[in-house]
């Protein structure tokens, strides 16, 4: 059991071992995929992922594997973006950045600040009440975007009163 990726043109596809390596003009990207039983390589302008077995659970490795390799081609011509927003109903927070973290001041009226991780390849810009996350690396926005996300979480009141929090409002489309 085999599916195929094709390599759009100007792209360099390596494979070393588990790891997945594409490159154009100075753009970067490398994932490592270990997944017992799959097997990737390159052929030409394609990237061959087969499988030893031929049963359902080897078939769902596979497709989740194109899709990560097609989310890594598709990152190499454009940035992904996600846009977040501040919400506040009882006090207002206030919004910087320090060292890779987003720090999260008089959320809910407390004290202590609140801070989410930023990963290292993500372009953050803050406007008012509006957070735009961009990358290259689709895993790495998408994660800084939770993060933000869980860093808001309220526990141990009522949601339907404490609206407060930083939302996700939109993501990118899925790659083809």
């Amino acid at each position: 059991m085999l599916e195929t990726v094709n390599i759009p043109e100007g792209v360099n596809v390596e494979i070393k071992g588990t790891t997945v390596i594409c490159k154009k003009s100075g753009i970067e990207h490398s994932k490592e995929f270990v997944i017992p039983g799959i097997t990737i390589l390159a052929n030409g302008n394609n990237i061959i992922i087969r499988a030893e077995k031929g049963n359902k659970n080897d078939w769902k490795k596979i497709k989740s594997t194109v899709a990560h390799i097609n989310n890594l081609l598709a990152g190499i011509d454009k940035k992904f973006t996600y846009t977040l927003e501040a919400c506040n109903v009882h006090f207002p927070m206030t919004l910087k950045l320090d060292k890779g973290n987003l720090i999260i001041n008089n959320f809910l009226g407390e004290k202590v600040p609140r801070s989410a991780k930023i990963l290292s390849n993500v372009d953050i810009d803050i406007k008012g009440t509006k957070i735009t996350l961009s990358s290259h690396d689709r895993d790495s926005a998408g994660q800084t975007a939770a993060n933000i996300e869980k860093a808001t979480k309220i526990r141990y009141r009522d949601r339907r009163i404490f609206q407060d929090g930083i939302f996700i409002t939109s993501k990118p489309e899925a790659a083809q």
